[in-house]
Parts: structure tokens; C-alpha cells; sequence
């Protein structure tokens, strides 16, 4: 199955390139540009896409706000956001996140890390390095006026022990695989429990379960010394 793609980035130079990039692969095009949140809203409800490809920083209405609208749209439920930033806004990013963006990249990301992570989010998966996770969920999740909470520590009450287990250590950036190993379990049955957890919590995706972990306090926030 072809992934769909919409790009959003107000320099048409990096946007012919992604094109370029994105539609040499076999399993993925590009359905269309915009130059602003706002279009990107308008051409996702249009094409619905698989994946956006979002960029933070764009006149008029920008990536965040755009995010959340897409993310909110029941319409669009099947479609992933995946955040284009400079990594140095971390701030904005958890707001992202927590809008219901499925992950992040540089914007000095290498054409395989691009390709790997427009197929990640597709597939459902979160795309939250160890280091993104500790150093940007943590640090800002937790702190006032970002939004509403999506978990509290009762809430994970429906989970397993198991389920409960695996959704920690996604919490801390692990992939299947890496959990899989620690538990000793097939990276398919740690692929169950993470999508068990997302049923029974109501998460959209792998990226706003991990966001639940932390405001539930099942995955606590790392003092500044340890970071």
C-alpha cells in the first residue's frame, strides 16, 4: 500500500526536495504543498493524507496550531503528524506532542532517517529517540498551561501489570524491539501491549501514550542534574 504524504513547509526549497525524495520511493508519494498551517489544514481535509510532514515555524498560522486542528478532526483520525524542527525549540515540540503529533525530525535529517520515520508514523509508531523523550517529555509535559491532561494515575487502572510495564518503558524511548529483549517476550507480543494500552486509554497513537505515562506519573520526569 502507497503512504500518502502532504508537506508543509513554507520554503519551497526543502519542500522540492522532500517531493523529490519521498516520491522515488515505491511505497510512498506526495499528494500536495502547503505554505502554512492553515493550507495544510485545508489539503488534509482534501486528500487525507497518511502522513504529514509538518514544519513548526511558518507565517500566518503555524505547524502547532495546524497540528492540533488536524489531530482533533475526527475526519483525519487516520492521519499521522510528523514534526519538521530544529530541535532547539523543545518547548514547542512537547506542545506538539501533546497536540497529537506522532513524532519529530531535524530538519538536518538524512534522506534514510526521513524515509525511515515517514513509514514509522505511518505504520502507527511513534518516532521518539531515548534522548527526545527524556530531555523535551519530560521536561515540559508536566508543566502548567500546556494543554489538557490526557492521564492521571488513576486512569491506568485498566491496564495490566504487563501492559502497565511495557507502556514505561516506551515511555522511555524503547523501541519493540529493545523492550522485547529486556522482557523476553517476541517484539510482536510487546507490539500487542502497546496497542492494548492505547485501546483501553483512548490514545491515538504510540506518542500520546507515552505522553500519558508521564502526566500519570507512571514514568517520573528526570531532575535537571540527570539530564
Amino acid at each position: 500500500m502507497t503512504i500518502r504524504v502532504l508537506l508543509a513547509d513554507d520554503q519551497a526549497l526543502l519542500r522540492a526536495t522532500f517531493r523529490i525524495l519521498i516520491d522515488s520511493c515505491d511505497d510512498m508519494e506526495v499528494v500536495a504543498e502547503a505554505t502554512d498551517g492553515a493550507e495544510a489544514v485545508d489539503l488534509a481535509r482534501i486528500h487525507r493524507p497518511d502522513v504529514v510532514l509538518m514544519d513548526i515555524r511558518m507565517p500566518g498560522t503555524d505547524g502547532l496550531t495546524a497540528t492540533s486542528v488536524v489531530c482533533a478532526d475526527p475526519d483525519l483520525a487516520d492521519t499521522r503528524v510528523l514534526i519538521l524542527t530544529t530541535f532547539e525549540i523543545d518547548e514547542y515540540v512537547a506542545q506538539a506532542l501533546r497536540a497529537g503529533a506522532s513524532g519529530f525530525l531535524g530538519k538536518d535529517v538524512t534522506a534514510e532517517a526521513l524515509l525511515a520515520g515517514v513509514r514509522t508514523v505511518a505504520a502507527g509508531d511513534s518516532l521518539l529517540s531515548p534522548g527526545a523523550t527524556r530531555t523535551v517529555i519530560s521536561r515540559f509535559l508536566a508543566a502548567p498551561g500546556l494543554g489538557t491532561r490526557l492521564a492521571a494515575s488513576e486512569d491506568l487502572g485498566v491496564l495490566t501489570t504487563r501492559e502497565r510495564e511495557v507502556m514505561a518503558w516506551a515511555a522511555e524511548g524503547h523501541s519493540n524491539e529493545e523492550i522485547a529483549e529486556k522482557l523476553f517476550v517476541s517484539p510482536l507480543t510487546v507490539r500487542t501491549h502497546v496497542h492494548r494500552a492505547m485501546t483501553k486509554l483512548g490514545a491515538r497513537d504510540r506518542a500520546q501514550l507515552v505522553v500519558m505515562a508521564y502526566q500519570s506519573g507512571l514514568v517520573q520526569a528526570l531532575p535537571p542534574a540527570d539530564r
